[in-house]
């Protein structure tokens, strides 16, 4: 383990969506680093395979199956994090849910449900946890998207919730910044993970999905969880000490382009 590698020894953190693609990739991550993680998922046997996987890194992990857009699921979370952990060094709001639709025909329940994981659940959380962050001098990181800096088609609700995620991030930076609380966003382009196929993708249109992307993201690839695992790691660290309010990109290029 490098030095650079042990920047959370005896850190808390509060990873969600910790059951696949960023946020499976971010629990490893912190856990790597010495962390305690606290893996939140709504899949119990997703949240045990987690962690065994951080057992085997020789990590250390609470588990917390809950459903974060519930009206208990956000206090759920921090509560047990502090019962059994004693506080909250950092929160990773990495959950998220992406469904199309356009202004013409997505349903008032899909833009609920779209809402209430990718803003709501966010909001509550952090404001749940923010008594020990005070304490603790902690951070947040939020996983946005480039759907949240640049308009696309088709997904409507997504890209209004990642626009929001976006300036609740920079609000609560600006609120908190006084007070030694930093809060960042990492806002993605396409990424290797399960969120398009349980979103409706089969398994044909995601590969021509991921296969077009490599046209549209000008590094021309799409990118891996590892990748915005590290992202979020440095903004956590004691090494982005001086940045707080930051939405950055890590899409290959993707929103520097134009529609095409």
């Amino acid at each position: 383990m490098t030095n650079m590698d042990s920047d959370f020894s005896g850190k808390v953190i509060i990873v969600t969506g910790a059951t696949s693609g960023i946020g499976h990739a971010t629990a490893l991550r912190f856990a790597e680093s010495g962390a305690t993680v606290a893996t939140v998922g709504r899949n119990e046997d997703a949240l045990g395979e987690v962690s065994k996987a951080i057992q085997r890194l020789g990590g250390t992990s609470l588990s917390i199956q809950t459903d974060l857009s519930s009206d208990t699921g956000p206090a759920k979370v921090v509560s047990e994090t502090m019962e059994k952990l004693g506080g909250v060094d950092v929160l990773i709001n990495a959950a998220g849910h992406i469904s199309s639709g356009t202004i013409e025909n997505t349903s008032l329940e899909a833009w609920d449900k779209m809402l209430d994981i990718n803003l709501r659940s966010v909001f509550r959380l952090m404001q749940q946890a923010l008594p020990s962050l005070l304490k603790r001098r902690g951070n947040i990181v939020n996983v946005s998207s480039v759907t949240g800096l640049r308009s696309f088609p088709g997904v409507l609700a997504y890209c209004v919730s990642k626009a929001g995620l976006d300036q609740l991030t920079r609000c609560a930076a600006l609120e908190l910044a006084a007070k030694g609380v930093r809060v960042n966003a990492v806002n993605p382009g396409v990424v290797k993970t399960e969120i398009h196929k349980r979103g409706g993708m089969g398994e044909e249109q995601y590969a021509a999905f991921l296969e077009h992307s490599k046209e549209t993201h000008p590094l021309g690839r799409v990118g891996e969880p590892r990748e915005i695992a590290e992202l979020i790691a440095f903004l956590a660290s004691d090494r982005a000490a001086w940045i707080t309010g930051a939405t950055y990109s890590i899409d290959g290029g993707r929103a520097l382009t134009c529609a095409r």
